[in-house]
């Protein structure tokens, strides 16, 4: 029966049993404290002050009896005034008594003194009274018979006493009880858990241990040496290869992923370009050619010239849409030769001249020497860096500053590389949007069409580089171009 039981199941079970045993043992231990504090809280503040009660009325009576045998001998009223007294702290011990009786039998004992001590304090005022007016033999007569009222007093106080005595021996002997019972269960749960310990343990090192103890042994013949009989090493060993082989696959099957869906966009916005160029752009060519012809052949007034201005541009903007679908749609088709990006750097900046100006943005170029030769196509790094400079004015809508660095590094990973690094001090790109802001169609600008970085991004991946973004919100922005210093190393992104 058992056997049909899956390991994990009867692990499971074996550990709810020593978590279950552990924790009614700790409840069972609480609730027994809890039991205990209480009882004694009872003891301290019920029966402790109970039995005191009951000596205090004790000694209050006694005391009242020494002092009318004092006034008997000397007549001195001192002895009276302590009387009243010891008088008014028997009532207020006797009050203080009947608020802890607990019981019908304390209650009925305190009845009887409160009874007792009305005759009695009645009998001993009328002792004092004959003693005041020197009926000596009077008082001293009476004095006798007053006596066996203040015994009876005394035996009712003890009997008080002793009700309380018993009921702690009661309370006594339960507790007892209740820790006998609690030793029992305490012993019985360490031999339940001792025994389940024991068939863990079982389980544990027949058909957990054993099995990982074999494959580590046998890892170890075959691959490890140096580390006999250590399978815990053999072992931890194996499970890192395998997780660097998981990880690899896993980073390698995210980048196929991120490829295809790059592809298939590339696929779709391709068929979509093809479709508006072949339908819009013949049509809109025609349109420009005609709204040149009339505005040079008719005679137009300053606003209908306006007009003709504003046509113009917005077909210029189209058409710079269209042609942006068409790069993108068709990837480009590289001139390779052998060039600086030093060149490319300076083709832009000359081209810009005049736009920076403009934007009243200056650039500085931060060259130690010119970078070397390497096979790339020097027109469309120019674009690239044309795009990113571009961007980078119009981000900074007041004039700025934008820092160009031309540096060679090596990288871990990329190892040797040509650096074109482009800083600007705009407000920055928000963390929120850097991861989308290479993807096809995502822009922050009302009418730009999305497609000038992944097409600088994808022109710099043909060349076999890289093109990164550093970026605080409003620290400005960082662009980094990566190349190979040889023309054949191609990177995977990271």
């Amino acid at each position: 029966m058992i056997h049909r039981i899956s390991l994990q199941t009867r692990i499971l079970l074996i550990l709810s049993a020593l978590v279950f045993i552990t924790a009614a043992g700790a409840i069972i231990s609480i609730c027994h404290t809890y039991i205990m504090d209480r009882y004694m809280n009872k003891f301290l503040e019920t029966d402790l002050q109970a039995i005191q009660a009951s000596q205090e009325l004790e000694n209050a009576l006694v005391m009242q009896k020494g002092y009318v045998t004092y006034y008997f001998q000397d007549r001195d009223p001192v002895w009276l005034e302590e009387l009243e007294k010891h008088n008014a702290s028997f009532g207020t011990w006797l009050k203080r008594a009947r608020q802890l009786a607990e019981t019908t039998r304390e209650r009925n004992i305190l009845n009887e003194i409160d009874a007792q001590y009305i005759r009695y304090g009645l009998s001993r005022d009328e002792v004092v009274n004959l003693y005041k007016h020197n009926k000596v033999d009077e008082g001293y007569n009476l004095h006798k018979n007053v006596r066996g009222h203040f015994f009876k007093i005394i035996e009712l106080c003890r009997n008080f006493n002793t009700a309380y005595v018993e009921r702690i021996t009661e309370t006594q002997e339960m507790m007892r009880e209740r820790a006998g019972l609690l030793n029992a269960m305490a012993i019985g749960g360490l031999v339940m858990v001792v025994l389940l310990g024991l068939v863990l343990a079982y389980i544990l090192l027949n058909h957990v241990l054993g099995p990982i103890r074999r494959l580590a042994l046998d890892e170890d013949q075959k691959k490890i040496s140096g580390i006999e009989g250590d399978e815990v090493k053999a072992l931890s060993r194996r499970f890192e290869n395998l997780i660097q082989d998981v990880d690899q696959t896993r980073s390698k099957l995210e980048l196929s992923q991120e490829h295809l869906q790059q592809a298939e966009k590339w696929a779709l916005v391709g068929k979509l370009a093809a479709g508006v160029a072949h339908s819009v752009r013949n049509p809109l060519t025609s349109v420009k050619m005609r709204l040149f012809s009339m505005e040079r052949t008719l005679a137009l007034s300053s606003s209908q010239k306006e007009d003709f201005e504003v046509i113009s541009e917005e077909i210029r903007h189209i058409d710079t849409i269209l042609g942006n679908f068409l790069e993108f749609s068709r990837p480009p088709k590289l001139k390779m030769q052998k060039i600086s990006p030093s060149d490319s750097v300076d083709m832009a900046l000359q081209l810009l001249k005049h736009r920076l100006e403009s934007y009243d943005v200056k650039v500085e170029l931060i060259r130690e020497k010119r970078l070397p030769e390497i096979p790339a196509d020097p027109d469309q790094l120019k674009e690239v860096l044309v795009n990113l400079m571009v961007n980078a004015c119009e981000a900074m809508v007041n004039g700025g500053h934008i820092a160009i660095r031309e540096t060679r590094r090596v990288f871990e990973q990329e190892g040797p590389v040509l650096m074109i690094e482009m800083t600007d001090d705009g407000p920055g790109v928000p963390e929120s949007i850097q991861a989308r802001l290479f993807q096809p169609f995502f822009s922050t600008k009302e009418e730009g069409t999305g497609l000038g970085l992944s097409i600088a991004q994808r022109i710099v991946e043909e060349h076999g580089g890289l093109l990164e973004l550093e970026s605080v919100e409003g620290k400005g922005a960082t662009f980094r171009i990566k190349l190979p210093m040889s023309g054949d190393v191609s990177w995977e992104k990271y």
